[in-house]
């Protein structure tokens, strides 16, 4: 089994949960306090938190508190490398891809 860099392993693991792919989602648009984040879901605020806690263990969110306010936004360039991993991987495939409609398209050729 090939090895992966532990934090791509980690962002991946935190990214598999819909909650916290809402939450980024929703970070996207920009910063958020913990209880706007926690305002789509039916959760306590404590797991709510706990969320918020794996997003930022991975790198994915930081957060700051003002007062009694947490506020939580998207770290900069926090996908870059969960993207660049699914890019080299696409590429592959999709030239497989290519290859397997040329040779569909040259059977039917071959048909007609």
């Amino acid at each position: 089994m090939v090895k992966y860099s532990e934090p791509l392993d980690t962002m991946f693991r935190a990214l598999a949960d819909s909650t916290r792919r809402a939450m980024v989602e929703h970070l996207v648009r920009g910063p958020a306090s913990v209880s706007e984040l926690a305002q789509p879901f039916d959760m306590s605020m404590p797991a709510v938190v706990q969320h918020l806690t794996v997003l930022e263990g991975a790198g994915i969110v930081t957060s700051h508190k003002t007062g009694r306010v947490r506020t939580v936004q998207l770290a900069p360039d926090a996908l870059v490398a969960a993207g660049e991993w699914i890019g080299r991987q696409r590429l592959p495939a999709e030239r497989r891809l290519d290859r397997l409609g040329d040779l569909l398209a040259a059977d039917d050729t071959e048909e007609n």
